[in-house]
């Protein structure tokens, strides 16, 4: 297990004094590492494609196999400093976080301690608390199931607004004077009625893996952050991977400063003061989405991530064969797979991310080659960015892929 430590000089967090630690993958991990001239056109691609849509900074990661062939940073991790990128540095995954939870589901139904039949809500649910079964009036949540959660299949949907992005909404309807938590948002959300019957369509919910992170909680009696480090994260190597903070005075060590277009206008705080802020920090309450968008980490450690549940050899899987089987299987009846956005044989397995500030995406084309990139810069086409970057990533693999270097660089900073 990689647990190399890069002790870096001291930064300012909160106006205190903080040690600049940094653990595993990304203490040792350098663009040097990754220079090769015959990828130097490829490289140029990029910065014309950063260019372009006005991307501060980028990180790109390319694995074949489980053999991490490429990681590189390009243009700042700090516009304000003009720290540059590192193929190290760590940033907001978005809804790429799904993907973690997924496989931390998988575990514990491994683990016997959970089942995907088994019921959220209700006497017999999992969250069976009388704080959210008080206000359940459409007697259909009882129907949800965990793995209609996983799929977006559970009834819930966004007609209404996303839940998980409607905190100022809240505190004004319910004359909150603090921001809900999760159970207090959880009471608020079910009181709305499902959009469907669960199981009977389909409906992308945030709402949905928060609550995928409240029943590993229950599940495991510790908190989900911690149960994920120890359990999924650390075991696959990725040993530098946290939940955000929602204002930069909070980052992480080694975390990028996000950035929006020049043109974005202040918003006010999510909650509720009398505040403006930059939209990504603080805009919205990023640190509640927990497991359905929270999770900040390096594009080499997501690399590390999607190799320890494959079902390749190269690196050993966390997950059984069974799982990564459930996780991936292609099936006409669902639109979803268990964490990955698509999972279709004739075009891999896709996971992408967006929130303000940031965008991921992850490829896992059918030969086994995966290509990731994470940036810090929000992109004004917003969620619709990942096809922009799909449409990249296959120009780039097709031009380049035949170029990249045989030299695995997981067994170089182990």
């Amino acid at each position: 297990m990689l647990a190399l430590v890069l002790a870096l000089p001291s930064c300012r967090h909160g106006g205190k004094t903080a040690p600049h630690a940094i653990r595993g993958i990304n203490a040792v991990i350098t663009n040097e590492m990754s220079d090769c001239e015959v990828l130097a056109k490829m490289e140029r691609d990029v910065k014309v494609f950063m260019q372009r849509w006005q991307i501060r900074g980028m990180e790109l990661a390319v694995m074949r196999g489980d053999s991490l062939l490429y990681a590189k940073g390009f243009g700042v991790a700090d516009q304000a400093t003009q720290e540059p990128m590192r193929p190290g540095t760590i940033m907001r995954v978005g809804s790429v976080s799904k993907l973690l939870t997924a496989a931390g589901v998988m575990k514990l139904v491994e683990d016997g301690k959970l089942r995907l039949s088994d019921k959220v809500f209700g006497p017999q649910g999992i969250l069976s608390d009388t704080l959210f079964t008080n206000h359940i009036k459409d007697k259909a949540y009882y129907d949800i199931t965990v793995e209609q959660l996983l799929r977006h299949e559970s009834g819930l949907t966004i007609r209404r607004g996303d839940p998980m992005f409607r905190m100022r909404d809240w505190m004004t309807i319910y004359r909150l004077t603090e921001v809900p938590d999760q159970e207090k948002l959880t009471s608020i959300a079910v009181r709305q009625r499902l959009g469907y019957a669960p199981g009977k369509g389909h409906e992308y919910s945030n709402f949905g893996y928060l609550l995928l992170s409240m029943i590993i909680e229950r599940k495991t009696g510790k908190d989900y952050e911690k149960w994920m480090q120890e359990n999924i994260l650390e075991p696959a190597g990725c040993m530098d991977c946290h939940l955000a903070h929602n204002s930069y005075e909070e980052k992480m060590p080694g975390e990028t400063r996000y950035h929006m277009q020049d043109n974005d206008p202040p918003v006010p705080k999510y909650d509720n003061s009398a505040d403006s802020v930059v939209r990504c920090y603080g805009g919205n309450d990023i640190r509640l989405l927990k497991g359905a968008g929270a999770w900040v980490m390096s594009a080499p450690e997501l690399a590390r991530f999607i190799a320890s549940i494959d079902g390749k050899p190269g690196v050993p899987d966390i997950i059984s064969k069974k799982s990564v089987r459930e996780m991936t299987a292609f099936s006409e009846d669902h639109k979803f797979g268990l964490g990955w956005n698509s999972v279709d044989p004739k075009k891999g397995w896709q996971r992408t991310g967006s929130l303000s500030g940031t965008s991921a995406y992850v490829t896992v084309f059918p030969d086994g080659e995966c290509w990731i990139l994470i940036s810090n810069t929000h992109a004004w086409k917003g969620p619709r960015f990942s096809r922009t970057v799909h449409n990249f990533i296959q120009q780039c693999r097709q031009r380049y892929s035949a170029k990249l270097p045989e030299n695995d660089l997981f067994t170089l900073i182990q």
